[in-house]
């Protein structure tokens, strides 16, 4: 069921643009005769819940209206009555209703009444907007005539007379053929038969010679549509028609339109939607049009609080859009993306503070004008043949975004308003389009500022392995996704590797993959071993969990995978734990490819799951692949068949440089599109040599701190450490101390030297010594603060049978550099 605006909306804009009418019939005494599918899905009440009923029991504005209505000479005139009004849907919610009503007179006179209503939340922007529904819908006289099973006419509106000048009284109770002979009345009928037969609505166009202009033959527009009772039975066939002879201007606007909706905004750059509606107009409507937006647009950035002149400067607007139909746009001084000069007497000021429109259909440059303090478009105004201007307000949002400008040169005619309503219906559209083009990149230099700030930006090779990176999101557009990795040095020259992976991608996936990745830090950074840490990391997405409660009665669940592998370039062996995560590929130095078989891990936020952490022995030069399943599962392609490929591109070249080999695996596997983010991390573990560590097992006895001393400053003297023995000689007999005083079991010592010195200390004791604020008269206690103030940083961990205090002190010429 179709309202008369479909047939010319339709025929410009497609059948998606116009959302089907709510068709209803009322009888004289308020009472619903009729009632379409339409309107049950319109209000959500059936046919049989509604026929027999007052019509104000959908539509209470109407009691006691109708009859007043009836008798209103304006009404008659424009074929009825159109508005919008608020409705009660059957399930409580409201709804904002486009509705027309139109008087129907039948024979001796009864009264009935055509509803026809859409629901204005489901127009399209060019049917809701000003100009186009005021002009077509309002303005727009009708012609109803409702027929019954035979054809014959039971009721019809004064509109349909002034159409084909048939009078009322030879009309009501005959067929179309008996009132209005001819070849044209028999295809209606056969259109209206069809109607009947099939219930589908048709759209035929005829023509009649209408009262008013009987010189001249007119296009008539008829949607035809059943009507049906309450159980769904045929009463009859109702025919809306519309004069559209004069509606080719009409029709070329709504192409116009119907073009912009295609053109414009088909990216998210503000420069290119600029230039689409530049290019659109020209010459459409205009000869040169040009699109001048504020700073802030094309930055991405919040608006200021107004755009206006500051001092005697006009306000900071860029050229953004420029078409001409001349080559080469004469008629612009300016190119685009340069900022333009706007003097603060001239219309622009006046259009960016006020909202409202300028036409001027003759442009007036003569002297004492706005032209006289704009030197540079008076020159080109009177050059190029400017006659005629429109400015218009790039608004959206409540804020005001720039000025368009439309000028004719060629083009005699002058604008008129009717090309004013029309610049402001592209203008709308676009300005939709340049917001949100605003605010996408606006989010998008947020969320590239967030990977840079989550991700590592470069990753630096140390003492115990050489690394590289590739990370590609499936929001390529933000350039960010759920997807983490990292390298995270540890004590005693050992290395934690970490891959994650957060369910989903875009900006929502980063930040709480960002949370995770600084607990992942703040967790390494305690020393905990693999398991535990997944453990410990496990509890944070738990509580992440329940912090994120979607309000909808249960808590939003955070779904995330990780795998945590530490390697010790001491004993050149690798802890790894997993939660939920494909394990990682290893290469031996001979190219043979492994996976190792790892428990695998609950993922991360299930709970109540042990993680267990397995150690494996990794020879030096060995190839680590850490890395995410987005590059080696797709929808058509199972995990296996994706992990046999990487160890294949992997055992190819296994010496080949890292960075190189990070390049053909992506090129080897298909991520050029990939529907999830992509993380690979490669590490080609090193190995210190024996000379680089030495190491002592102690009695548990007071007498032995000398002998630690000795043995420390005569092994730094072979390294030729010189510089570090007296510091290093205080260290060591303050960690040797408390482990022989606090500590259980024996006591080992360690020198390692790699990038830094570190001054290792392990006991049997599971108890962790702390840094306490001392007094002078304290006699104990001073020793881990003096620790913690000769050494680079400090820290202890747990081990299988103890746990192991540390000091870490920077070698000569590396002081300050972070060497993991």
């Amino acid at each position: 069921m179709v309202d008369i605006l479909r047939y010319g909306l339709k025929e410009a804009l497609g059948p998606r643009e116009v959302p089907d009418s709510a068709i209803a019939l009322i009888d004289g005494e308020g009472t619903l005769a009729g009632w379409t599918n339409t309107a049950q899905r319109l209000f959500g009440y059936a046919a049989g819940e509604m026929v027999g009923r007052p019509a104000w029991f959908v539509l209470p504005f109407l009691q006691n209206v109708l009859h007043v209505w009836a008798a209103s000479e304006q009404h008659h005139a424009r074929g009825g009555w159109s508005g919008t009004v608020t409705i009660h849907h059957r399930d409580g919610h409201t709804l904002h209703v486009s509705l027309r009503l139109s008087l129907l007179w039948g024979l001796d006179g009864a009264v009935h009444w055509l509803v026809s209503g859409t629901d204005i939340a489901a127009l399209s922007a060019v049917e809701t907007s000003g100009s186009v529904r005021e002009s077509l819908l309002t303005r727009t006289p009708i012609g109803i005539v409702v027929r019954d099973l035979e054809l014959r006419c039971v009721w019809v509106n004064d509109v349909v007379e002034r159409q084909d000048s048939v009078p009322r009284g030879q009309r009501l109770g005959r067929r179309l053929a008996d009132s209005l002979p001819g070849a044209e009345s028999e295809a209606l009928e056969a259109v209206m038969r069809q109607v009947l037969r099939s219930g589908k609505t048709a759209v035929h166009e005829y023509r009649a010679r209408p009262p008013t202009d009987p010189r001249r033959e007119h296009a008539f527009a008829a949607s035809h549509f059943r009507l049906s009772d309450a159980d769904g039975r045929p009463l009859g066939v109702c025919s809306i028609s519309v004069d559209v002879t004069g509606n080719q201007l009409t029709r070329e606007r709504l192409a116009i339109l119907s073009e912009a909706s295609t053109r414009i905004g088909g990216t998210l750059d503000v420069m290119q939607t600029s230039q689409e509606m530049a290019d659109l107009v020209v010459p459409l409507l205009a000869d040169y049009a040009v699109v001048d937006l504020a700073e802030f647009v094309p930055l991405g950035e919040e608006p200021a609080a107004r755009i206006g002149p500051t001092g005697q400067r006009g306000p900071a607007l860029r050229r953004t859009g420029l078409a001409s139909i001349h080559p080469g746009t004469p008629e612009s001084p300016w190119t685009r993306g340069e900022s333009i000069f706007v003097p603060p007497t001239s219309p622009w000021i006046s259009v960016l503070a006020s909202g409202a429109s300028h036409l001027e259909p003759t442009l007036d440059s003569s002297p004492g004008t706005w032209v006289d303090n704009d030197p540079a478009r008076a020159r080109t105004i009177r050059e190029n043949g400017m006659h005629s201007m429109m400015l218009v307000p790039i608004r959206a949002r409540h804020t005001t975004l720039g000025v368009a400008l439309f000028v004719r040169t060629q083009e005699p005619m002058p604008f008129q308003e009717d090309d004013l309503l029309l610049a402001e219906e592209l203008v709308t559209r676009a300005a939709l389009s340049l917001d949100n083009a605003r605010r996408y990149t606006r989010e998008r230099t947020a969320a590239l500022a967030l990977q840079r700030n989550l991700l590592p930006q470069s990753l630096r090779d140390s003492a115990a392995i050489e690394v590289a990176s590739r990370y590609l999101p499936a929001d390529v557009g933000n350039g960010v996704g759920g997807d983490w990795f990292d390298v995270i040095p540890l004590s005693g020259a050992r290395v934690a590797l970490v891959v994650g992976d957060v369910v989903g991608h875009g900006i929502n996936a980063a930040a709480t993959m960002g949370s995770l990745r600084t607990a992942v830090r703040t967790l390494a950074d305690m020393d905990l071993p693999p398991d535990e840490l997944l453990s410990h990391l496990d509890d944070t997405v738990r509580r992440l969990t329940d912090e994120d409660d979607d309000g909808d009665g249960g808590p939003m669940v955070i779904g995330a995978t990780c795998l945590y592998t530490v390697y010790d370039p001491v004993t050149r062996r690798c802890t790894t734990a997993r939660a939920g995560h494909p394990s990682p590929a290893v290469v031996g130095p001979q190219g043979k490819v492994t996976f190792p078989d790892l428990p695998t891990g609950a993922p991360l936020g299930v709970g109540s799951v042990p993680f267990e952490a397995v150690e494996m022995e990794v020879p030096e030069g060995s190839l680590l692949a850490l890395y995410t399943d987005g590059l080696v599962e797709t929808r058509d392609r199972d995990i296996d068949v994706g992990m046999r490929k990487l160890g294949a591109t992997l055992a190819a070249h296994p010496q080949r440089p890292l960075d190189d080999l990070c390049s053909s695996v992506i090129e080897a596997l298909p991520t050029q599109s990939p529907s999830d983010d992509v993380t690979l991390l490669l590490a080609r573990t090193r190995a210190l040599s024996p000379c680089q560590t030495v190491s002592w097992d102690l009695p548990r006895d007071p007498a032995v701190v000398h002998s630690a001393r000795n043995l420390v400053a005569q092994q730094l003297a072979r390294w030729e450490l010189h510089r570090l023995i007296s510091d290093t000689e205080l260290i060591t007999s303050e960690l040797v101390t408390n482990a022989i005083r606090h500590g259980a079991g024996p006591v080992s010592l360690r020198l390692i030297k790699h990038r830094q010195l570190t001054c290792e200390v392990s006991d049997a004791s599971r108890s962790f010594p702390r840094l306490c604020h001392t007094h002078s008269t304290d006699e104990y206690g001073r020793g881990i603060l003096l620790v913690s103030q000769l050494s680079r940083r400090w820290g202890c961990r747990w081990t299988t049978g103890g746990k192991v205090v540390w000091a870490e002190q920077d070698l000569p010429g590396h002081d300050g550099e972070n060497l993991a």
